[in-house]
């Protein structure tokens, strides 16, 4: 009976929290909206929920202006964005912004990054430095690296905090 109790508490508290970030993706979505047609942008909403967090992309256009010198434009216009959905729910958000399938070709060249550096290391058995990275460029990295067996950690300070592969 209990079991049967708590299945239903967490499904519950599982499509609360479903409901909850499809929230946020719509908030986030109508501040964007208005922030395409105040710069005078072409650009169509997608959102989705990729795992604990809400994702919103824009797609279609030119859209690089969005996205800036090694995106750090599109980093800025997601912490606007999160504090957009801040004000309207008053909880913190993780939502993920993508502008042209930047964050996804970035993730991409990331992983290939993150095997080769295992392979090193495993070869080598010696720590391996990389360059200083975001954290959403770190969060990659360290997930890549942990799925293939290793470790790594953050070290530095920002903006030049950077990833050590570790080995076994």
């Amino acid at each position: 009976m209990s079991e049967t109790v708590t299945e239903t508490e967490d499904a519950v508290t599982e499509e609360t929290r479903l409901k909850q970030l499809e929230q946020e993706g719509d908030i986030a979505a109508d501040y964007l909206e208005e922030l395409l047609d105040i710069a005078d942008l072409d650009g169509d909403l997608d959102m989705d929920v990729e795992g604990d967090r809400a994702a919103v992309s824009i797609v279609g256009g030119d859209l690089q202006q969005l996205v800036g010198r090694h995106g750090e434009v599109l980093d800025a216009l997601q912490e606007l964005t999160r504090l957009a959905v801040y004000r309207e729910t008053g909880e913190r958000s993780r939502l993920m912004l993508d502008v042209g399938g930047y964050r996804a070709d970035r993730r991409s060249t990331l992983m290939a990054l993150a095997e080769e550096t295992v392979a090193k290391v495993k070869e080598s058995g010696a720590p391996v430095s990389l360059k200083p990275m975001s954290p959403f460029e770190r969060k990659v990295v360290h997930d890549a690296v942990a799925a293939a067996g290793l470790t790594s950690e953050s070290s530095g300070v920002e903006p030049r905090r950077y990833v050590v592969v570790l080995p076994e």
